[in-house]
């Protein structure tokens, strides 16, 4: 197997710390994302979606999204499991997972590309060029708003977020938490719950 990756990326993050919670090493190539490596021939050959990560494994076969990546790795490597071992706690990792990336990661991303020159026609990540929106700062900052305290208050009855075990629920909730950074966003202070978790999310991947 070879993974396609780049590191200071949230989204290669994400798997990053999958695979260093469960020990997994894999050859890594870093794609330059700052250089449009990504929108070159040679890695579109490999990804047409230009995209990272991006794992290849000794067939061929190639698999660019994250959480199909962890499914794959999580079958391989079922020790320290981060998806859940019974059909109920599988779903709600899942669930939460799906949860946090539509609600905060993308709504970070949103305000991120559509706000920054450096994205300027790249409003979206992968092979099109697409324009900006103004409007999707504003947006993403009213999505946060929402999420953040309803998170809070999730995490007021219980260690993590999908349920008495850490998950890759909590994996994505801190690269989102993260992220926000980019953006000048940060844990509101009344979210005393969320920050409490945030600390030992951090401590639990050694962080």
């Amino acid at each position: 197997m070879k993974l396609y990756t780049y590191d200071p990326a949230p989204n290669p993050r994400r798997l990053a710390l999958f695979m260093q919670y469960k020990g997994i090493a894999i050859e890594t190539r870093q794609i330059d994302l700052g250089s449009a490596e990504q929108l070159g021939e040679a890695y579109r050959a490999i990804n047409p979606e230009c995209s990272v990560p991006a794992l290849q494994l000794d067939d061929g076969t190639v698999l660019t999204e994250v959480i199909g990546i962890c499914a794959y790795l999580e079958a391989l490597h079922p020790g320290k499991p981060l998806l859940g071992t019974t059909p109920l706690e599988k779903a709600q990792v899942i669930s939460w997972d799906h949860r946090v990336f539509a609600g905060m990661t993308m709504a970070i991303a949103g305000m991120l590309r559509n706000r920054s020159k450096a994205f300027e026609n790249r409003a979206l990540p992968g092979p099109l060029d697409v324009p900006q929106i103004a409007e999707l700062v504003e947006r993403g900052k009213l999505q946060l708003a929402h999420i953040l305290p309803k998170l809070d208050t999730e995490l007021a009855s219980r260690a993590w977020l999908a349920g008495d075990s850490f998950t890759f629920a909590d994996i994505d909730l801190l690269v989102s938490v993260d992220f926000m950074a980019w953006v000048k966003q940060s844990i509101p202070e009344e979210c005393l719950h969320l920050k409490n978790w945030y600390e030992r999310a951090r401590a639990e991947l050694g962080l």
